[in-house]
């Protein structure tokens, strides 16, 4: 019975804090709901040019072949007074983008922009040096970043910079868009996950006060601001996610525009998407790990926000616990029918399928701002939310990995996630030369644990003696559906 004990001890402790999280989902929801529309504040008038503020755009870059063009030509068309504009092409590359992007350049800067690449000798610190050492000669009181892939429209800065005039403010971040949303089903789950930070969790934290996240690109921030928090560093896979927190706890302000989109390309590979959710998610263990003592010990800051600062750090554990629960419900589903006594524990257990109503009902709310009301675009959600949890618990094991790592403190080199320039199926990746050629041994284990969950599956029938017990039926088969995907979706992009 030890062995029994121990694996409800630790099933029901992974569902207590998914419970948790999904509470402040839940609290995030209501804070979403009755946030103030309008972003009505003091602003700079950018009709009168003594109040243009100087602007640097940075764009870190590195082997960007594919968009590097469509980058450089969109950012050339910002509407801004090009005698308050400098662009800064932080060009780390090591393979022939480096030659065509200085080439490029030159036919910009005779137009008379301001535009300069600037490429390091030695690439340290990765992007957040690369951020760093432009910061050192950039002209502008505000920076603005953008990644290779992210398309800004032309009035972008007209729309940002004018809330820089209220001196606490420190960033301004805007909503991503998808230019690709709907090029596959990958695209679409990646879509579907980025619009509930994007309006959920932004919304919900900012419109409190609560601590958010510069999402490393398609924002601004005051120079002073990165100065004042202790600059750029490259110690976190997730520099954008540390440099936010240390500027938050020095009382800097962030703004969050939900009503100013940023269109930007997805990874339609799953590798690319694998690489960039390993990053993103071993980043926010290492900055779990990095930040919470300054966060709970912070005395300028209400304990309500330090509650949401913690679970917004311990985003990406969320994962851990997931497969925790996973893996732990096929024992779960024995134990429940062979020991009499422990059945009124599972009745009290039966409670917390509550979190994913919760999550349910976030989710419904983002999706029917995008696409609209109405009982065909709710029965569309169904579907979506259906195969975006399916999907998200396919990832499981390799976010848990990555998590993991943050939390033990392996360190790793920031892999870039590939760039593509697609937009439609007609366009193909499969002769990009940056996808990544070799297999991970993770993706075994993913085609194990599909096994596995279809071994689940095929217990429902044969477990108790009254004829099998269905009520994990549908969770394992999400878990089955969802490693299966991305299982053979890993095994079919390498050929």
């Amino acid at each position: 019975m030890y062995i029994e004990t121990g694996v409800i001890i630790i099933y029901t402790i992974a569902l207590i804090l998914i419970f948790m999280y999904a509470l402040a989902q839940l609290n995030l929801l209501f804070n979403y709901l009755s946030a103030k529309k309008n972003t009505s504040c003091k602003t700079f008038d950018l009709s009168n040019p003594e109040e243009v503020p100087y602007v640097t755009i940075q764009l870190p870059v590195y082997n960007e072949m594919y968009v590097m063009e469509r980058l450089l030509d969109n950012i050339a068309k910002i509407d801004y007074p090009h005698n308050k504009l400098e662009i800064q092409v932080l060009d780390d590359s090591t393979d022939e983008t480096l030659e065509t992007t200085r080439l490029h350049i030159e036919k910009l800067q005779a137009t008379g922009l301001d535009i300069k690449q600037i490429t390091r000798e030695i690439r340290t610190g990765f992007k957040a040096g690369a951020l760093k050492e432009g910061l050192v000669t950039a002209k502008g009181e505000f920076i603005a970043i953008f990644d290779s892939d992210f398309l800004p429209k032309k009035d972008w800065l007209k729309r940002t910079v004018p809330y820089f005039k209220n001196k606490d403010i420190g960033v301004v971040q805007t909503r991503w868009g998808h230019i690709n949303r709907n090029y596959s089903l990958l695209t679409k789950v990646q879509a579907f996950a980025l619009d509930a930070h994007f309006t959920l969790e932004q919304v919900g934290r900012n419109s409190k006060g609560h601590f958010i996240n510069f999402n490393g690109t398609a924002g601004i921030w005051r120079k002073e601001c990165i100065i004042d928090a202790g600059n750029w560093e490259g110690d976190t896979l997730t520099e954008d996610l540390d440099l936010s927190y240390r500027a938050q706890l020095n009382n800097w302000k962030f703004k969050y525009l939900e009503d100013v989109e940023t269109p930007a390309e997805l990874p339609v590979v799953i590798s690319a998407a694998r690489s960039q959710q390993f990053r993103w998610n071993k980043g926010g263990a290492e900055n779990f790990k990095k930040m919470i003592r300054r966060v709970l010990k912070n005395d300028n800051i209400s304990g309500k926000t330090k509650i949401h600062g913690m679970l917004h750090l311990l985003n990406s554990t969320m994962f851990l616990n997931i497969l925790i629960v996973a893996i732990l419900s096929i024992p779960m589903l024995y134990i429940k029918n062979e020991y009499e006594h422990l059945k009124v524990y599972f009745f009290v257990m039966s409670f917390f399928v509550i979190s994913t109503l919760i999550f349910f009902i976030c989710y419904w709310v983002m999706y029917k701002n995008i696409y609209g009301k109405g009982f065909k675009n709710f029965i569309r959600y169904i579907g979506m939310f259906f195969v975006f949890f399916s999907i998200a618990m396919g990832f499981s094991l390799h976010n848990s990995i990555a998590v993991l790592e943050g939390h033990w403190g392996k360190k790793s080199d920031f892999i870039r996630t590939p760039k593509f320039n697609i937009k439609n199926l007609k366009d193909s990746w499969k002769n990009n030369k940056y996808v990544k050629k070799s297999l991970s041994i993770n993706v075994l284990f993913e085609g194990l644990l599909m096994i596995y969950f279809a071994f689940g599956m095929y217990s429902a029938f044969i477990v108790g003696d009254q004829g099998g017990d269905f009520g994990l039926f549908p969770f394992h088969l999400m878990l089955f559906l969802g490693f299966g995907y991305v299982f053979f979706k890993s095994l079919s992009s390498k050929v």
